[in-house]
């Protein structure tokens, strides 16, 4: 690569690369955005993956539970650029043997109708979050150093406190004093184990509770076409501000980069330190060069004749479901996986996109989105974990599986090297490391080196597809690097 000369170089087009550089090119800044993969978009991809003719699956994420309600998504307006937005009537669903299902909806009153006696107590844990969802959802995907202005209405206020006082109440030993059931605690530890850590944890809940309140907020949302359709929208933005792509293009050091005032890289803290760890602080280097990945995700794609026959067949409604069965059962196998061991019957998370989606079908075949939870590097096939776990739930799923595809652990770093181990969180995920993220610093997206800095899901606020991590680093460095301080409109007739 030629010693060019650009404003602003952004290494990395996930979610966050891509926030970062259109925030920077609407600036009206000279932006480059060089990506290592053939294909742009990191964990927001959708491609053909030769299963099956035309039909495409998402490489990695499949539901978009932010994709309208992160603060810099919610101003990008999706809607308002064309991407189609599919708002499931029923947000999650939890199967569970022997009893009906836990549903949780869009509407919470009818969620609080289907859970019985646990009704009113699942109510009184989301209603105050639901009322407060701006703060709620913008004290979650923070930058974790201040207090975002939706806080500091009366309603926010409420929504705040209710969020910490259920943290500490569902994040710790005393989140079995809320239900009598076991549908409604099934179906919040569904969420929690997002997190792909022991449970109950503080991250957990922290996660069930944000995710859990927006899927009767805005909803747990998918784009039409898969989640290709929010990277293409970002990169038309980039392009119309004059912003330049290059795909198929690794880098290694910082030699191999134009000249610029600014680098921002949506990589993991491992590749900042190759690429700068020469020119950095020795005490920021090994700080980054500590920095600890979690556990993993094995991936199966699967191409089905026709919908999975849940038992229960309402759970058939849900393009996301949660297969790991009760509390205590998630429980067991999270801790199996922390434990570095492969649990017997594994927490898998399925995405069924045609239920929302049923332009996804083509020629009658189906694509059935699937991840189970295993060890950091496992080389696993988890296929047969997998199907065996569905099939607990729906008899019958072998007979519609046409083909399939597993991605273990160990390999998911090929096609998207943040997933370090098949870490899918770029980061091990705990309240501590949640802030200080990815080492102990008041300004967290700076990595050591001036102009240098780090935007990807292994800063705050963590994994998802919100393009916060992108959008905080790229205001650091308006203010730092540029003298820009206020940033730039985000809308589409900006």
């Amino acid at each position: 690569m030629t010693r060019e000369v650009r404003d602003a170089v952004v290494v990395g087009s996930g979610p966050n690369g891509l926030a970062a550089a259109v925030t920077l090119a609407r600036a009206g800044l000279d932006v480059l955005l060089l990506e290592a993969q053939p294909t742009l978009g990191g964990g927001a991809r959708t491609l053909d993956l030769g299963l099956a003719p035309g039909l495409v699956h998402d490489v990695c994420s499949a539901i978009h539970p932010l994709a309208i309600a992160s603060p810099f998504l919610r101003e990008f307006d999706l809607r308002a650029r064309g991407v189609r937005i599919v708002v499931p009537e029923l947000s999650f669903a939890q199967p569970l043997e022997g009893r009906e299902a836990g549903l949780a909806f869009h509407d919470l009153d009818r969620t609080v109708d289907g859970l019985g006696a646990d009704g009113p107590a699942w109510r009184r844990l989301m209603e105050p979050l639901v009322d407060g969802a701006r703060a709620v959802t913008a004290l979650g995907v923070g930058d974790h150093r201040s207090i975002p202005p939706e806080v500091l209405t009366p309603q926010g206020l409420r929504g705040a406190v209710a969020f910490g006082t259920a943290l500490l109440e569902q994040g710790t030993g005393l989140w079995g004093l809320r239900f009598s059931g076991d549908v409604a605690p099934a179906l919040l530890t569904g969420v929690a184990a997002h997190t792909i850590s022991a449970l109950p944890s503080l991250a957990g809940a922290g996660t069930a509770l944000l995710l859990g309140s927006m899927a009767h907020a805005d909803g747990w949302v998918l784009p039409v076409g898969g989640s290709q359709a929010i990277t293409d929208a970002l990169l038309a933005d980039l392009l119309a501000h004059g912003g330049e792509v290059r795909t198929g293009t690794p880098v290694t050091s910082w030699r191999e980069l134009p000249r610029a005032r600014a680098y921002l890289f949506d990589t993991t803290p491992r590749t900042v330190v190759q690429v700068w760890g020469e020119r950095m602080a020795p005490s920021v280097r090994e700080a980054l060069a500590r920095f600890r990945y979690g556990n993993a995700a094995a991936k199966v794609d699967f191409v089905l004749s026709g919908p999975v026959p849940w038992t229960d067949p309402r759970v058939g409604g849900a393009s996301t479901v949660h297969v790991a069965g009760t509390r205590p059962e998630m429980v067991a196998a999270e801790a199996a996986v922390k434990a570095g061991r492969h649990a017997e019957r594994p927490v898998v998370l399925v995405s069924d996109p045609t239920v929302g989606d049923p332009g996804r079908e083509v020629g009658g075949l189906r694509p059935l989105w699937t991840y189970a939870h295993v060890p950091a590097g496992s080389d696993r096939d988890v296929t047969e974990d997998v199907t065996a776990q569905i099939e607990r739930f729906a008899p019958g799923f072998r007979d519609v599986v046409v083909t399939s595809r597993c991605v273990p652990a160990a390999e998911m770093a090929a096609h998207n090297a943040n997933y370090v181990g098949g870490d899918i969180a770029a980061g091990a995920i705990s309240m501590y490391r949640m802030v200080a993220r990815p080492r102990t610093a008041w300004h967290a997206y700076d990595a050591g080196v001036p102009g240098v800095y780090l935007c990807s899901s292994s800063t705050p606020p963590g994994p998802g597809v919100h393009g916060m991590a992108g959008w905080h680093a790229a205001r650091r460095a308006l203010r730092a690097r540029f003298g820009i301080r206020r940033p730039p409109a985000l809308g589409p007739t900006a």
